[in-house]
């Protein structure tokens, strides 16, 4: 398993960072890899659950301590309460519709649900 990368370096972000440039710098990092802006480019897509998952832990105050003095091992135990795990897109942009919707005009970053007939 490849190591996970640094939250404050995937999103370009200093470790003293404030509050408003973590969100800046994560809703720059959606633009560039979303999904809809990089149709069946694997690696956009994995990109952006990165940076999602990276605001995520940034975002909140206790993440973001425990991510400080353990980093990604804060999360791994057994109900660890952060570091994203979205296991689909859908429930990543449910997570974050606010964000993209701020971004892209809509709730869930311009994407619709379909309903089944």
């Amino acid at each position: 398993m490849a190591a996970k990368t640094d939250y404050y370096e995937l999103l370009g972000v200093a470790r003293d960072a404030g509050e408003a440039d973590i969100k800046k710098a994560f809703r720059k990092a959606a633009m560039q890899y979303h999904p809809d802006r990089n149709p069946g480019d694997q690696h956009a897509e994995d990109m952006f659950k990165q940076c999602a998952e990276a605001y995520d832990v940034l975002s909140d105050p206790d993440k973001r301590s425990r991510y400080d003095r353990f980093g990604h091992a804060a999360f791994q135990a057994a109900g660890g309460g952060g570091g994203g795990g979205y296991t689909s897109m859908d429930d990543l942009f449910n997570h974050f519709g606010d964000i993209f919707g701020d971004i892209f005009g809509g709730r869930g970053g311009g994407r619709q649900r379909r309903a089944s007939r």
